[in-house]
């Protein structure tokens, strides 16, 4: 049986992406709405319980009201906003957080598609703090620069646009330093870290592409790993999995630089450590595309778990 999915908020930046990975395949049926009922709670809320699985692309308010519009208890959601993260009840959209993961979305009814940002974190931070090799209060610091498309079509028209009142013509642009971000109660949660992590933002004049950076001094870590352990716990953690990648420790203490946009058009997550070993300074670094991994791929394969499809089927 052909399966049927609707993309709830299909014009913004994710529902897009998202769209242009499922159109073309013969396994699934997009339910789609005419753009004059978009916003049509009725017509909404027919589609939503249509279907077996509903991705939300929505504001965080926006989201919620779609779920509570959902009165058949056979439909399954995928949200892709920020509105359940944290929230019990629903299952955490990473499939290689550990090795029950993906089993747990496939049975879902309720996912919560990761935040950019915050699965490239805890994708660094999760299997070090559980393995003991970080400990959950250690106070972390973590630095990021994405491209612009991260920040839905207001954004991108204020680098795009040349008539944008609020034009942003920096190279790079540095924000959320009032120190809060929406990721943060995110990555704290599953990380599994006791203490708040410090989190710095920023923003490069490029579509899209995504690094993350977490700084070490492992002479402060309780368990004083070397940056071979660290790199030992990744690689075991990750071994075998086909999305997430773990470059050799060799090649990563040979880096001398990295640039943002290696994997865009990607569902691919790639971590490093690079360090430099005689001052005992490491830093943990991820590499995604923030619209693939970091959002529409990573919703699309919730999907073809919850559907028990092929894992890969759109991603290739």
């Amino acid at each position: 049986m052909v399966a049927k999915v609707f993309i709830d908020g299909e014009a913004g930046t994710t529902g897009l992406q998202i769209r242009a990975r499922l159109e073309k395949r013969r396994d699934i049926t997009l339910l789609r709405l005419p753009d004059e009922a978009r916003k049509d709670p009725a017509a909404r809320a027919e589609m939503l319980n249509a279907a077996d699985v509903s991705i939300l692309c929505l504001p965080d308010e926006a989201a919620r009201e779609a779920v509570a519009l959902i009165e058949n208890p056979d439909a399954r959601v995928i949200d892709a906003s920020t509105a359940h993260r944290t929230h019990a009840d629903w299952v955490y959209g990473l499939p290689e957080y550990d090795a029950e993961q993906p089993r747990r979305i496939a049975e879902a009814a309720r996912v919560t598609n990761p935040g950019c940002y915050a699965l490239t974190s805890v994708a660094l931070l999760h299997p070090l703090i559980a393995g003991g090799l970080i400990s959950a209060d250690f106070p972390i610091t973590i630095n990021a620069v994405s491209g612009y498309s991260g920040g839905g079509k207001p954004l991108i028209a204020r680098f795009e646009n040349p008539d944008a009142p609020d034009r942003i013509d920096a190279g790079v642009q540095v924000y959320a330093l009032g120190l809060e971000h929406k990721h943060v109660p995110e990555i704290q949660a599953h990380a599994g870290l006791a203490l708040r992590p410090l989190f710095v933002p920023s923003v490069g004049r490029y579509r899209q592409g995504m690094i993350v950076q977490i700084p070490l001094h492992l002479g402060a870590l309780p368990a004083r790993p070397s940056v071979r352990d660290l790199h030992a716990a990744l690689a075991r953690h990750y071994q075998g999995q086909r999305f997430v990648s773990v470059v050799p420790l060799a090649d990563s203490l040979a880096m001398t630089h990295l640039e943002p946009e290696q994997l865009n058009g990607t569902n691919e997550l790639r971590l490093m450590v690079c360090a430099n070993e005689a001052e005992e300074h490491a830093v943990l670094i991820g590499l995604v595309d923030n619209l693939g991994k970091g959002a529409s791929g990573q919703a699309v394969q919730n999907m073809n778990l919850m559907l028990r499809l092929p894992e890969a089927a759109g991603l290739e």
